[in-house]
C-alpha cells in the first residue's frame, strides 16, 4: 500500500466507491471461492480430476499427492461440501469426479469478481 497520495490509490472510505466495486454478497462469494481454491493440494486434486475426465479412486489420489491420507480426505471433504466434486462408493473405495458445471460456475464468478476489481482500478479518481 502507498502512504503518499499519488493518484493511483483507491480510497475505500467513501462507502459508495467501495460498494460500487463489489457488493457484500459478491465479496463474500468471491472470498469463499478463492479460499476454497487457495490451497495447493485442493488445486492439485481438481487438476487431476479435471484432466482425467472420469472418476478417480481415492487410493490413486493419495498415491499421487505429497500429503498423507487424512490430509487428502480433509481436502476432498471440503471440495465435496462445496459441490465441486462428486463421490461414489465402489466396494471399499470412494471414487471422485469433478463437477464441471459447478467448476464452470465458480470460474465465471471469480472472473466477474476480478473484472469488477479491474474496472474500479481503471476508473479515474
Amino acid at each position: 500500500m502507498n502512504d503518499g497520495d499519488d493518484g493511483d490509490t483507491v480510497a475505500l472510505t467513501g462507502g459508495a466507491r467501495a460498494g460500487a466495486c463489489l457488493s457484500d454478497q459478491a465479496a463474500l462469494q468471491l472470498s469463499g471461492d478463492l479460499g476454497l481454491l487457495g490451497h495447493p493440494v485442493r488445486l492439485q486434486i481438481l487438476a487431476m480430476l479435471a484432466q482425467h475426465g472420469g472418476a478417480i479412486c481415492v487410493c490413486d489420489l493419495e498415491a499421487a499427492l505429497p500429503v498423507k491420507q487424512p490430509t487428502v480426505s480433509h481436502h476432498l471433504r471440503l471440495l465435496r461440501e462445496a459441490g465441486l466434486i462428486a463421490s461414489e462408493r465402489r466396494g471399499l473405495w470412494a471414487y471422485y469426479a469433478v463437477r464441471h458445471d459447478v467448476l464452470t460456475a465458480m470460474r465465471a464468478r471469480v472472473l466477474a469478481g476480478f473484472d469488477a476489481l479491474t474496472r474500479v482500478a481503471r476508473e479515474p479518481s
